[in-house]
């Protein structure tokens, strides 16, 4: 293994920061052939040791596996390098984009246009249901559990991190007493790590990043009280920041809930409009949330205006979603080859991953019944809670761009920027249609 120099590592993180679009799975990929296979400057069984523990850390796997990295070879000011090279470039592009949309969304052919990226978002998300579903399922209580979880968010509306952390619960406990059912194996080969547990040292980093991710939100505290937007802000997506496994298709149904339903920040099209944005730019998906954050603080900026109410939104978002995935990788770090000895933990991410599946089949429903219908009921019977459509607002428009986006993904193949670029001009053609 070669061992590169900083401004090497700083160069290559700002290269792939710049090309890191795809998703995560993508992202990974990108991130093996440039430091795996052509500069070895990571050992094979040391990257996938590291990307199992980003599986089940919250937050994005692809940027906290590139924080890891940087850490690897050049300790802590590596990781910082890594890991903000590979979300800055998209998270200024997110920037630009949702100043944009909030001056330039009501105007017939920008409308018009995203009425294809939603479509195509649908497509999207439904591609992303069934890739992992293939991938995470293979057992039958695994498929059970994807089904419980889809059931417990869409009748029954319980709370996301109750059923995500449920799940992770179950696998730790099942791993010991029925591994057969999780495809859990036991412990890496290999002997584990000598020496003691860096306990000591973990606490220190811990510390610290607790106070840099708390540093804003007392700032905000002090200087405009817990009741302004912007407290309101960085308290919501810091609470998110603990509970976003499985990525950001798993988590943004939760977020959708809460910032269109309770919130009231944004409407479940402009959601759908966030996320279309987000898979156009590099960087991790989980960048929808920037957009959020943007909006937010731009229909509600007193003493600011809207434009820099909106930008401190959007910083304030970034910073309390992306200082926790540094939290995580710094603390967890010197633990990695530890914890790859720790069946509990594979069956708690392996049964995670299984209702995650279930959490973003609810969210291609949610996404689906609010981009083909203008008009949704929320109806509370015998303990369930339920969204009805009403027939008379079904939009023919978005469905059958969404019937050709699914048309060129799952049978032609093309990629996701390919997709929505042709729907958003098909989006740009049928916008005078129909209304």
């Amino acid at each position: 293994m070669s061992h590169p120099g900083f401004s090497e590592l700083v160069r290559l993180f700002g290269r792939i920061g710049l090309l890191s679009f795809g998703g995560p799975a993508g992202q990974i990929a990108l991130m093996h052939r440039e430091l795996v296979e052509e500069r070895r400057w990571i050992e094979e069984g040391a990257f996938l040791r590291a990307l199992n523990v980003c599986h089940l850390l919250p937050g994005p796997e692809a940027q906290q596996l590139a924080t890891w990295i940087g850490w690897r070879l050049h300790g802590t000011k590596g990781g910082l390098a890594a890991g903000l090279l590979f979300v800055l470039p998209g998270a200024a592009v997110m920037l630009g984009l949702s100043i944009l949309y909030a001056y330039a969304a009501d105007l017939r052919p920008v409308a018009a246009l995203f009425m294809g990226i939603k479509a195509a978002v649908l497509a999207i998300v439904t591609q992303a249901l069934i890739r992992i579903g293939r991938r995470a399922l293979d057992t039958g209580f695994k498929q059970g559990l994807a089904v419980a979880a889809f059931l417990a968010l869409f009748l029954f509306a319980l709370p996301f991190p109750l059923v995500v952390l449920g799940a992770g619960a179950l696998g730790f406990v099942l791993a010991r007493w029925r591994p057969e059912w999780l495809k859990v194996h036991g412990a890496a080969p290999g002997a584990a790590p000598d020496g003691p547990p860096p306990w000591t040292r973990t606490a220190r980093t811990i510390l610290l990043w607790l106070l840099v991710w708390a540093a804003p939100m007392a700032i905000i505290l002090l200087l405009l009280g817990p009741d302004h937007i912007l407290w309101r802000i960085g308290a919501f997506f810091s609470q998110l920041a603990v509970v976003t496994f499985g990525g950001a298709y798993a988590v943004l149904a939760y977020m959708a809930q809460e910032a269109v339903q309770s919130m009231h920040w944004l409407s479940a099209g402009e959601m759908t409009d966030g996320l279309g944005l987000a898979e156009t730019t590099p960087g991790p998906l989980i960048l929808v949330t920037q957009f959020v954050g943007f909006l937010g603080a731009f229909r509600a900026p007193a003493p600011f205006s809207p434009l820099f109410a909106g930008v401190l939104g959007a910083l304030v978002t970034l910073w309390v979603t992306f200082a926790p995935c540094f939290l995580w990788i710094f603390a967890m770090a010197p633990w990695m080859e530890r914890l790859d000895h720790a069946p509990r933990l594979q069956g708690a991410l392996a049964a995670l991953t299984a209702a995650i599946v279930g959490v973003i089949a609810n969210l291609t429903l949610w996404f689906a019944l609010h981009v083909l219908f203008t008009r949704i009921e929320r109806v509370d019977a015998v303990g369930l809670t339920l969204s009805l459509p009403d027939p008379v607002s079904f939009d023919w428009r978005i469905a059958l761009i969404a019937i050709g986006a699914a048309a060129m993904i799952f049978r032609l193949k093309q990629g996701v920027m390919s997709t929505l670029a042709a729907a958003a001009l098909a989006g740009l053609a049928l916008g005078y249609a129909g209304g």
